[in-house]
């Protein structure tokens, strides 16, 4: 499950593991202590951010960035979209890559593999949930509605002042993705680590 396409000469994405929970959750902290990117008010230590890892990775992906020195810059990571099984074939994708490594092609590489795989476990759509202000402010911009864009979501719809922190309202809105074709009965969703099983065992 790794790939080194676009990437720096020995940077890699792989799968994410607990042990990496203590550095993945000091990057994801600035945006729930100073942002409006997040809509958690406290962030997590290393182990709830470890257990969210681990939980994740029994049916989804969960991927990191990591550099030739081994340095971890971003992360992202499928969810369920719902809980009813009929959505089964839809997930909600969350990204974040480390404030000083912003703009260096990390987040589409990041979703681009992230992609890949969700393809392949039979999953069709893809949902991001986005904090759209309605002004740029010092909490947040648009630039993650600009980000999706720009890797081929589209926004279908909008939440008017849902979401209150640091004592502001914001609306968020869902950006979609589709990443197969929806003729016929798909195939069941096969769980990520069953589909890590299936590729190791064809190596």
């Amino acid at each position: 499950m790794d790939s080194s396409e676009f990437f720096p000469a020995g940077a890699r994405i792989r799968t994410a593991s607990p042990e990496d929970a203590p550095v993945l959750a000091e990057i994801y902290r600035p945006y729930v202590a100073e942002t409006a990117v997040s809509f958690e008010y406290e962030a997590p230590d290393a182990g709830e951010f470890a257990e969210r890892i681990r939980k994740t990775l029994e049916r989804y992906p969960w991927l990191v960035y990591e550099t030739s020195g081994g340095e971890l810059l971003g992360y992202a990571y499928a969810s369920p979209f719902k809980q009813r099984q009929a959505y089964d074939w839809s997930a909600e994708v969350s990204i974040y890559v480390r404030e000083d490594a912003h703009g260096r092609g990390i987040g589409k590489a990041l979703y681009a593999e992230l992609e890949r795989i969700l393809a392949r476990q039979s999953v069709r759509n893809l949902y991001a949930c986005v904090c759209a202000p309605r002004k740029d402010n010092t909490r947040v911009t648009d630039a993650s509605i600009r980000f999706h864009g720009a890797v081929g979501y589209r926004l279908i719809g909008s939440f008017c002042r849902c979401g209150n922190k640091f004592s502001e309202w914001y609306d968020m809105c869902w950006m979609e993705k589709m990443i197969g074709t929806h003729e016929g009965a798909p195939e069941p969703l096969i769980p990520f680590p069953e589909l890590r099983d299936r590729a190791n065992d064809a190596e």
